[in-house]
């Protein structure tokens, strides 16, 4: 990576993390009732889609990958890392390596266009998308927990990746 672009990304990564900080704190507050009255029908609607992810669910998992960069990762693998993020951030699924993900598993649905939060998955390795128009992932890289460019010549290499988002459950 060119080094300007290094710190630029660095900036752009702090800034995720003061922004997924800040929704997290702001979970703890009321919220007043004339907020919700400015919310329009159809952004509710799309907020509280069954079994979707919210802005605020995007923002705790993404928060949890990127605190993760700043520990040691102990033992395991890429797939092993997304599901102790996952349910840490609240969003339990039975473990499945990336093989399986790959090929679809329950708790995931497919998706064509990743959002934030969404896994990325290639034969033989998974990861946390963190900025879709960038094309930025969170994984356990050869250099240990990071980011990377899943559009990047390696990543392409690994072949086509699939994206699957994260489906609540109905219990």
């Amino acid at each position: 990576m060119q080094p300007w672009l290094n710190w630029s990304f660095r900036a752009l990564l702090c800034g995720l993390v003061v922004c997924a900080g800040a929704r997290l704190r702001a979970d703890h507050t009321v919220e007043k009732p004339s907020a919700q009255k400015n919310t329009s029908p159809a952004k509710h609607r799309a907020q509280n889609a069954k079994g979707a992810l919210s802005r605020r669910d995007r923002s705790s998992v993404i928060a949890f990958a990127l605190g993760t960069k700043k520990t040691r990762h102990a033992g395991g693998d890429c797939s092993h890392l997304v599901h102790s993020i996952y349910e840490r951030a609240g969003f339990p699924y039975q473990y499945a390596d990336s093989e399986d993900l790959y090929a679809g598993a329950q708790g995931f649905r497919r998706v064509s266009r990743p959002e934030t939060a969404d896994l990325v998955v290639w034969h033989g390795h998974v990861g946390i998308v963190v900025r879709p128009a960038g094309h930025q992932f969170f994984s356990l890289l050869s250099t240990g927990p990071g980011i990377d460019d899943y559009r990047s010549r390696y990543w392409r290499s690994r072949g086509q990746p699939r994206f699957y988002r994260y489906v609540k459950s109905d219990s």
